[in-house]
Parts: structure tokens; C-alpha cells; sequence
């Protein structure tokens, strides 16, 4: 049997069928996961979860201890605030029993308020004051206690204590906001003693006249039911109250620095580490001309560096078989060539001998084969070289199969000599148009080499018969011929390169053996399938037959 090869037109001396060594192992490709949205990303994107997570729980932590350190210090000032509204009610009703005199017109009497307050018990770092109703200060306890705040000198430094008020108070310069900051806190005291005045009951934390925030309760003086004064009871432990919510997030503060260097340690380890490694090992492959990749062991990983190490692997893995095929295919073309080359040789050096003009004849015409056989090869080793660029170059389109293979059939028919099998399509029923995806030309190829093969083995004036048929998913196309069949053990010979059985009468080095190898790689690269079988009619073999089917387009 022959094998034929598609040139630019249809030849009937392109005879033959061959098979690409290496093709008979099919792989099924891999498919690759679709891209999504950005939210399905985040849930079957494995390593962008764990960043999200470390990067976020840092933060959490942070956020957690910043809203409990609140929590506290909002339970200690309301704490502190119920601890000196009982006090100032306390001293309040004291004060209105003992303090106020006066019938039917009560009032305040400042001397006894003042006693009042000499003889309660007030924490040194608390102030009870009491205002008239006009504002008017009638007892301070600190003045009533007579005390006088003692504390340690700090060591002399020069330009004061560090802060604006130390450098001014160290150089003896007034201090510029004292006097913005005594006119605010009057203004807060003195909002505060108008609510009170109104009857209300006032907490609140507000500055007082040194910048310093104060925990302060107004109370009203009522006798019966005239207010007669306000008692502001200050506690100024609120900074202290600071400095402990403060050191409440030092744990959390230094537990998110630890979570930030862990997840850093763990993203060093699980993706920096293992993409340095890779591009290691792809760099061995580049520096010293490996074939295969000493891939790091992260098969066994469930996310993208898995993916990336598997992808690796099959690469370099399709790489290597690639350059196998690439050795294979060159030393089959040295074979090849080597044949007509040898005859060539032989051919010219009878010729300087040869005695007769027949004889000179005869060789001249084993020349003349031998040379066109060389150009034969030569064309079909060049398609052949081309293809995968051909198939690569050329996106994918909607290919109309009846309108192509109706062309092609149409085509073989006009140019139809004397004494060569004619080419028939069986097109559907209906009219129909059934179409595939793909690369037109290369399917036309495709077709033009299986009608070329099935010319050659027909008898003269004989028949090939090219028919479509349809599934629900697959498309089939069959090219049937008259000949002699295929040998069962050549079923998937024939699709090996450079595979030739003539016929009885075919003219010697016609044929390549690369027409079917060169039909199975174009198939195989769209993703369908082809094979020979024998048409058998009565038990005996009455043709060959070559079935290519592919997915059909929706």
C-alpha cells in the first residue's frame, strides 16, 4: 500500500497510507479550570484564601483588642462616674440638711457647707465643689482640706520636661494656651452647672483648667423642691484610666505582630520557598540542556503550586517526548534520503560504464526517478516540519463540513483523467449544514490525502465514495474505496511515517509515507479520532475504508 501526501492540488500519484510514530498512545487533554468571578476566585483559589486570611486576622486582632480596650475603658469611666454620683448624692443630701437655712425663702449657707465638706473623707485625688445659683463658688474641698499636693522634683533637664509647656516653663516664657485652655474648661464647668441648675443630674469627663481630663458629676442641691445650689464632684484618675486601656492592647498589639511575622514565616515557607525551587529546577533545564526537570515533591499540594508543578511536569514531559519524536522523525528522514541517495550514487557510476544507449538510458531514467523521488520527499518532509506552526498560527472557526468536502469532491472530479477512480460525495439528506470547529485548511489536507490514498489502491475507473454522517455530538466522515482493503496487523501501521505498500503497478518512489501520519496529527490536534477498517460484504473484503470523526459544533 501507498501513502500519499497532500501538495497544492490533488495528485493521483500521491498514493499511500502512514501513521506518526508515537501517536497511537492518546492523552486526553487537560482541562483547564474556567476563569470565574472574582468571588469564586476567593473560594476555590486555595493559597489566596490563606493570604486573605493571615493578612486579615492580624488586623482582626487589632480591631478585637481595640473594641475591648474601648469596652473596658468605657466600663471603668462609668464605673467611676456611678462611684461619684453615690458620693455626690450622699453629700448632697447631707449638705441640704445640714447647710440650708431660711423659711419660706431658703438659701445656702457657705459656712456650714464648708464644714460639710471639711468633715467628709474626700480622696486626695477627687474635688467636691459647690456653686451657687449664679455660679458662684462657695466650697472647694481642696481648700477646705488645706491641701497641698507634694511630689518629687524631676531630675533638671535641660529645655524642660520635653513638651511644649516644660520648654516654656524651663525658659520662663508664659505659656500661650493657658489662658485659651482656663477660658474652655469655664465654659464646659459652667454648661455643666446650667443642667444642673435645670434639675438634672450631669455626668460627664470634660478638661479642666491645666488641659487634664476629669471624671465630673453635677448634682442639684434641692430643698424640697428649689434648687439652691450644685455640688461638682471631679475625680482626675481618667488619664490613669487612659494609660490602663492603653496597656490592655499592648498583649493584642504585640499578639497581631506576631500573627504578621508568623504569616510572613508561613508564606516564605509554603509559596516563596517552593516558587524559588521551581524556577531552580527550570533553570537547570535551561543552563544545562536537560531534557527532563527534577520538579520539587509538591504533586501531593491542592493549589496553585500543585497545579504549577503538575503544569511543570507535564511540560517538560511533552518537551522531552517532543524532542524524542523530533530525533525519531530525523533519523527516519536520513533513511529515507539515504535510499534514492544510494541509487543515485549507484546509478551515476554505472553510468560511466554503461557500453549502449540503452543501457545509458536506463539509467538516466533511474535518475530521473530517483530525483523526483527525493523532491517528493523533500515537499512532504517540509509540510510535515510545518504543521505544528500551520496548526498553531490559525485560531479555530466554524468549518461548514458538506460545503467543504462538496468543493473538494467537486474539484477532484474536474480535473478527473482517464483511467483514475472517480470521487462521489454522499451528501446528508436535508440539506443540513454540519460543521465542526477548526482550522479549514488543515481538514481539507486532511481530506485531500484520504481520497488521494483511496485513488491509488481503486481499480481503474473505479469509484471512491466520501459519505458524512451525524450524531448527536460527533461528525463523521467516511472515505470508501474498491481496493484490495488493509491487512488486519496494518490496521494502525498505515499511520506510521514513512510507511509505504504499493500496489502491484504503482510507479516506484511516488509516495512519501507521510500523507495518513500527517491526516492522524491534524485529526488528533482538533480533538477527534481516526482509523482504517475493511468494508466487508458476503464475507469477503470488498474495500478499504477511513473514518475520521470529530466533535460536532453547536
Amino acid at each position: 500500500m501507498a501513502s500519499a501526501t497532500a501538495t497544492g492540488s490533488p495528485d493521483p500519484g500521491d498514493l499511500g497510507r502512514g501513521e506518526q510514530a508515537g501517536q497511537s498512545a492518546r492523552r486526553r487533554p487537560r482541562r483547564d479550570r474556567p476563569p470565574g468571578a472574582l468571588s469564586g476566585w476567593l473560594f476555590s483559589s486555595r493559597l489566596g484564601g490563606l493570604i486573605i486570611l493571615l493578612n486579615l486576622l492580624g488586623l482582626f486582632i487589632i480591631i478585637g483588642g481595640s473594641l475591648i480596650a474601648d469596652e473596658i475603658r468605657q466600663g471603668l469611666v462609668h464605673a467611676r462616674l456611678e462611684s461619684l454620683r453615690t458620693q455626690g448624692e450622699l453629700i448632697a443630701n447631707v449638705i441640704d440638711q445640714v447647710a440650708t437655712a431660711g423659711d419660706p425663702a431658703p438659701a445656702l449657707q457657705p459656712d456650714a457647707a464648708e464644714g460639710v465638706l471639711g468633715a467628709l473623707f474626700i480622696p486626695r485625688d477627687q474635688r467636691a465643689r459647690l456653686f451657687a445659683a449664679d455660679h458662684r463658688l462657695l466650697a472647694d474641698s481642696d481648700v477646705v482640706a488645706d491641701r497641698v499636693d507634694v511630689a518629687p522634683l524631676p531630675p533638671v533637664r535641660r529645655g524642660g520636661d520635653g513638651s511644649p509647656r516644660g520648654w516654656l516653663a524651663a525658659h520662663g516664657l508664659p505659656d500661650p494656651f493657658g489662658a485659651r485652655r482656663e477660658q474652655t474648661a469655664r465654659v464646659q464647668l459652667d454648661h455643666e452647672l446650667d443642667l444642673a441648675l435645670a434639675g438634672a443630674t450631669v455626668s460627664d469627663v470634660r478638661m479642666d483648667q491645666d488641659g487634664h481630663r476629669v471624671v465630673s458629676v453635677s448634682i442639684p442641691i434641692r430643698h424640697v423642691r428649689q434648687v439652691l445650689g450644685v455640688l461638682t464632684l471631679e475625680a482626675s484618675d481618667v488619664d490613669q484610666v487612659v494609660a490602663a486601656q492603653r496597656r490592655a492592647l499592648i498583649p493584642f498589639i504585640l499578639l497581631a505582630v506576631g500573627v504578621a511575622l508568623g504569616s510572613s514565616v508561613l508564606l516564605t515557607r509554603f509559596i516563596a520557598l517552593p516558587v524559588m525551587r521551581l524556577a531552580r529546577a527550570a533553570d537547570q533545564v535551561r543552563l544545562f540542556r536537560a531534557r527532563a526537570i527534577a520538579l520539587p515533591d509538591l504533586d501531593r499540594r491542592r493549589d496553585e503550586l500543585g497545579d504549577l508543578a503538575r503544569s511543570l511536569a507535564g511540560m517538560t514531559a511533552a518537551l522531552s517526548q517532543r524532542m524524542t519524536a523530533i530525533e525519531r522523525f530525523a533519523a527516519d528522514v536520513a533513511h529515507e534520503l539515504r535510499n534514492p541517495m544510494t541509487s543515485i550514487r549507484s546509478a551515476v557510476e554505472t553510468l560511466e560504464i554503461a557500453r549502449t544507449e540503452a543501457a545509458r538510458q536506463k539509467l538516466m531514467a533511474i535518475l530521473q526517478q530517483d530525483i523526483n523521488r527525493m523532491d517528493r520527499l523533500i515537499t512532504d518532509i517540509s509540510n510535515a516540519s510545518r504543521l505544528d506552526a500551520e496548526l498553531a498560527r490559525d485560531a479555530p472557526q466554524r468549518v461548514d463540513l458538506v460545503r467543504m468536502i462538496g468543493d473538494i469532491c467537486g474539484y477532484y472530479e474536474a480535473l478527473a483523467k482517464p483511467g483514475v477512480a472517480h470521487v462521489r460525495f454522499i451528501a446528508p439528506p436535508g440539506g443540513e449544514a454540519i460543521a465542526v470547529f477548526g482550522r479549514e485548511g488543515p481538514l481539507s489536507q486532511v481530506l485531500r490525502n484520504l481520497i488521494d490514498n483511496a485513488r491509488s489502491f481503486s481499480p481503474a475507473e473505479g469509484e471512491v465514495r466520501v459519505s458524512l454522517q451525524t450524531s448527536r455530538d460527533e461528525v463523521t466522515v467516511r472515505v470508501d474505496d474498491d481496493g484490495p482493503g488493509v491487512p488486519p496487523e496494518n490496521m494502525e501501521t498505515v499511520f506510521e511515517r514513512f510507511y509505504t505498500s504499493r500496489p502491484k503497478g504503482a510507479a516506484f518512489g511516488g509516495n512519501s509515507g507521510l500523507g495518513l501520519a500527517i491526516a492522524r496529527q491534524i485529526v488528533e490536534t482538533h480533538g477527534g479520532r481516526i482509523w482504517a477498517e475493511n468494508r466487508i460484504e458476503d464475507g469477503e473484503v470488498r474495500g478499504a475504508r477511513f473514518v475520521v470523526a470529530m466533535p460536532r459544533a453547536r
